[in-house]
Formats: C-alpha cells, structure tokens, sequence
C-alpha cells in the first residue's frame, strides 16, 4: 500500500511540473524553428556604433548563429537550386546588428539581398592603359 501511495505521488508531481512552460517559451521557441528552417522573411543590419553607419543589410529567409566564440555570426541562406551559402559577419566592440523578423510574404525562399553601404569600402583607383 505504501508503494503505490508513493507512485501516485510521484506521477502527480510529474504532471505538475510538465506544464511550466510559459506560453512565450513556447511562443520564442516555435518562432526560432520556423526562422531556422527558412519560412520567415528577416532583415539582418549590421550597424558600426562609433560612426552610427549601417554598414551592411540583409533581407531574406535565412538562419542565423551567435558564434560567440569567435564573435562572428553565421548566416545560411538558401539559393534556388537548392544549394545553400554561409555568410560570416565579424563583430567587435564596435560592429553590433539588429535581427528583426518581417514576418510572411509571399516571396521565394530562395532569394535574398545583400545591400553593403558604399561608404564602407576602402577606396580603390582605377587605372585605363590602352
């Protein structure tokens, strides 16, 4: 008798704790899945702080990793043949960005835009020799 009392005192107790997951846990990590398998549209801005310079943009269905380790970020993008490309973004002190997901559209999930800030490029002289 005292074996079953405590069974049924320990499943209670189970039942308990499987339902503290908050509704935005739930929420956050249902939107991370969608993002990560490429069916929310997200524009990613990497803003150079001392300057207050956008020093790059980027608009499509992507998947994104903190790479803290080597303060970098990760961004995988899918092409229309199926392939996929990494793009790495270095960030320091100075270089943060800004993630703000756009929501659902009707766009292909294999195009996306890289928009770099002209102003950021080292300038270049071009010489004609004919």
């Amino acid at each position: 008798m005292r074996k079953i009392a405590l069974f049924i005192a320990l499943v209670g107790c189970l039942f308990m704790l499987t339902g503290c997951e908050s509704q935005a846990e739930k929420v956050s990590y249902n939107l991370s899945q969608q993002a990560d398998n490429f069916n929310v549209i997200r524009q990613l801005t990497v803003i150079n702080c001392i300057e207050g310079d956008v020093l790059f943009q980027m608009t499509g269905k992507m998947s994104i990793t903190a790479d803290t380790a080597d303060n970098q970020l990760e961004v995988i993008v899918e092409d229309e043949d199926g392939s996929y490309k990494k793009h790495y973004i270095g960030l320091s002190d100075n270089v943060t960005y800004v993630l703000e997901d756009l929501g659902e559209n009707n766009v292909s999930k294999y195009k996306y835009t890289l928009n770099y800030n002209p102003k950021m490029w080292i300038p270049v002289e071009v010489q004609t020799i004919d």
